[in-house]
């Protein structure tokens, strides 16, 4: 018997359910991981785990081991849950999103942290510490779930996405530049993160390119110039099947 084609999977929304849904409960589990590690660690409720290369004590490489599972289980949900390249890192995006925030979420129900949206927090661990306030990663990752949804639906309604090198480029340079945020020396003497400024430039030049690259006609060039034809010889549009 034959097996499944791309076009038998399911519709954009039966997909965004099941992507959110695991993204929710994802989010929950890692909360009550950290409640169990914040245990372990004999922290007490709500207090902000040290940024010192000590602070994980005997479980830092099984936390650096966790982060590694968890990317791998991102990629494995976009990866199933698109049909595309572009589809896939659409929903990887949602399933990210979906999780931080529930995270945090989490940890505020089940132990009162964090704070306020300023509370600092060590947010990943590879290939050193990330650390800043918790309003940041919010902030991203409410445009990751914003945006992979839109490309998500876009695509899946099987309309084509123009990516092309100029906004590629613009949207990778944000992205580095929002991660540089949170490796620079964040905390000045008076607990202000003095790396934002860098921040909201990476997050405008992300946002910007992703912006162009959803809204755009189809047919028309990523980077302007007259639309692609077949058997041009131009780049197709982002989106197509592998």
């Amino acid at each position: 018997m034959a097996g499944l084609t791309p076009r038998d999977r399911p519709g954009f929304t039966p997909t965004a359910v099941a992507v959110v849904a695991f993204g929710v409960a994802f989010g929950y589990v890692e909360a009550a991981v950290v409640v169990y590690l914040r245990a372990a660690l004999e922290l007490a409720p709500g207090a902000v785990m040290a940024q010192s290369v000590g602070s994980f004590g005997t479980f830092e490489a099984v936390e650096i081991a966790r982060e590694l599972a968890t990317l791998a289980m991102i990629a494995a949900v976009g990866t199933l849950a698109g049909r595309t390249r572009l589809e896939r890192l659409a929903w990887a995006a949602v399933v990210f999103g979906a999780w931080d925030i529930v995270y945090y979420v989490g940890l505020r129900l089940a132990i009162g942290w964090p704070l306020t949206l300023d509370s600092w927090d060590v947010l990943f661990l590879v290939p050193t510490r990330w650390v800043g306030p918790v309003w940041a990663p919010l902030v991203v990752t409410a445009a990751l779930v914003g945006a992979g949804l839109a490309a998500a639906r876009r695509l899946r309604a099987g309309s084509q996405i123009a990516v092309g090198p100029v906004r590629a480029t613009g949207a990778l340079a944000g992205g580095l530049l929002v991660i540089l945020s949170f490796l620079l020396p964040n905390q000045g003497g008076s607990g202000q993160w003095t790396a934002w400024p860098v921040f909201w430039v990476g997050m405008a030049l992300a946002v910007v390119a992703t912006t162009s690259a959803l809204t755009a006609r189809p047919g028309v060039p990523s980077d302007g110039g007259m639309p692609s034809q077949h058997g041009s010889g131009r780049r197709p549009l982002a989106g197509s099947p592998d």
